[in-house]
């Protein structure tokens, strides 16, 4: 079960974001869901603002194209990136799986 959709120009990425940890870093797919845990707490949007920047350095992708699309108050979010984010998360994705 994959975490994303694919339109013709961008990608949605359904997250599950556990804030408050030690370290950003990626948990899994789970439920259709990318597990994140987020090392920010999830007040004044600072939660929201370190899952951007965590995802940004690890897709190689400007923040600034990363958009928080849905769930800006919740746990489950959906995030927009750039289509030529493409390769490098399903890379990601399959070194989880290893």
């Amino acid at each position: 079960m994959s975490c994303f959709r694919l339109s013709e120009d961008r990608i949605y990425l359904d997250i599950k974001a556990s804030p408050g940890v030690s370290k950003s870093r990626l948990m899994g797919v789970r439920e259709g869901r990318l597990r994140v845990g987020i090392a920010a707490a999830p007040e004044d949007g600072r939660a929201n603002i370190e899952l951007r920047s965590f995802l940004a350095k690890l897709l190689d992708c400007p923040k600034k194209d990363i958009v928080l699309r849905s769930g800006e108050k919740s746990r489950l979010k959906t995030l927009v990136l750039p289509i030529a984010c493409k390769d490098k998360l399903n890379q990601l994705l399959q070194n989880m799986d290893d």
